[in-house]
């Protein structure tokens, strides 16, 4: 189910087990991989210099399962995230990456890890009654958006005209602290978590929701992402994370202390080719038969 990826092969043209096994190989040979994060809480980030995070967890299991003990990261911005992969700088990017057409134009995606909403963060008592994306239509109020983020997708598909650009979480936070801007729009379990631990910060979130363009719900879900010439390792990984996503015991056990729940679990039948192909039509059924 690789995105972008070819048949079982790799960037050499008749390269065989010199060039396209040679990424899994390896890997398991070295016992290493190392992955891109970025230094999103709680996806993929470093605590007392620590490398941690719901996708480095999940990626730990997963590697560990495919013979590769090991888990490096290097921490990099998120634009710069698949540009370097295909660089070859590193082998991964675990950064909970939403699956998007554009992105898998230039990436391969593994099926989906975990399942997004976005969130406004806003000043305490929330003041003007934000609650999604249709808040910012027809008024003047500033929504800050963090660059690459699919949430800056929405706004554009949408329309907004008062938005502006932040480079971190942080920076988001702070343009509503300040008053620079009436809130701040990222997936619900980050901004949520940085709430909890900024209580001083003067700020709330709304509640997660589901960002509509168009009538459409824009379901949305991330993964690990590979190079797409790397398909023997993306299907070997692909093989180990459905054992674990098909489990909700297991699922919840692996993120569970990251804030994660079966909520974020991603339906049965939803496929990163879906999301890929930005058929939301039936990505939105597959989510629609796991609910009912």
């Amino acid at each position: 189910a690789a995105c972008g990826g070819e048949d079982g092969g790799d960037a050499g043209d008749g390269g065989g087990d010199a060039e396209s096994a040679s990424t899994l190989e390896r890997l398991q040979e070295e016992g290493t991989i190392k992955v891109a994060f970025a230094g999103e809480i709680p996806y993929s980030y470093e605590e007392d210099g620590e490398l941690t995070g719901a996708t480095i967890a999940l990626d730990r299991e997963i590697f560990a399962a495919m013979g590769i003990d090991e888990v490096d990261g290097q921490l990099v911005e998120w634009d710069a995230l698949i540009p370097g992969l295909n660089a070859g700088e590193y082998d991964a990017v675990s950064a909970g990456m939403s699956i998007l057409p554009d992105r898998c134009e230039r990436a391969a995606f593994a099926e989906p890890t975990i399942m997004y909403t976005s969130t406004l963060m806003v000043p305490e008592g929330n003041p003007e009654g934000l609650s999604d994306f249709s808040s910012f239509e027809g008024n003047d109020l500033t929504l800050a958006v963090q660059s690459g983020a699919i949430e800056q997708g929405f706004a554009d598909d949408i329309g907004l005209e008062n938005t502006m650009t932040v480079n971190s979480a942080q920076d988001g936070m702070d343009a509503v602290s300040s008053g620079r801007a009436d809130a701040f729009s990222l997936t619900n379990i980050t901004l949520s978590k940085m709430v909890e631990e900024n209580p001083d910060a003067g700020v709330e979130t709304t509640g997660g929701f589901v960002a509509e363009v168009d009538g459409v719900k824009q379901i949305s879900a991330g993964s690990t992402v590979f190079r797409p010439e790397d398909t023997e390792l993306l299907e070997a990984y692909n093989e180990e994370l459905a054992k674990i996503v098909g489990d909700a015991d297991r699922f919840e056990e692996v993120v569970g202390e990251f804030g994660f729940t079966d909520a974020e679990r991603p339906p049965e039948g939803l496929t990163a080719q879906m999301l890929c192909d930005g058929d939301l039509e039936a990505a939105n059924e597959a989510a629609d038969q796991a609910d009912g």
